[in-house]
């Protein structure tokens, strides 16, 4: 699942750490989430979404569920 958390990230001079310590996950998670190794949990993608005051879908790309 595509996601825009790596724009918004750097949109807030973030860095990942901060980001992850800001929504109480590791480093590694964001990385993960990054580079499409890892779907985040609906709480995950809530508390991102909430961080960015965006909507879940406005993070992340749902396309490809459509399909299905």
């Amino acid at each position: 699942m595509k996601t825009r958390i790596q724009e918004l990230r750097k949109q807030h001079k973030l860095s990942q750490e901060e980001l992850a310590l800001a929504v109480g996950v590791t480093r590694q998670t964001i990385t993960s989430l990054e580079v499409e190794k890892y779907t985040a949990s609906l709480v995950l993608a809530y508390k991102i979404a909430k961080y960015f005051d965006l909507t879940i879908e406005d993070v992340f790309d749902f396309s490809e569920l459509e399909e299905i």
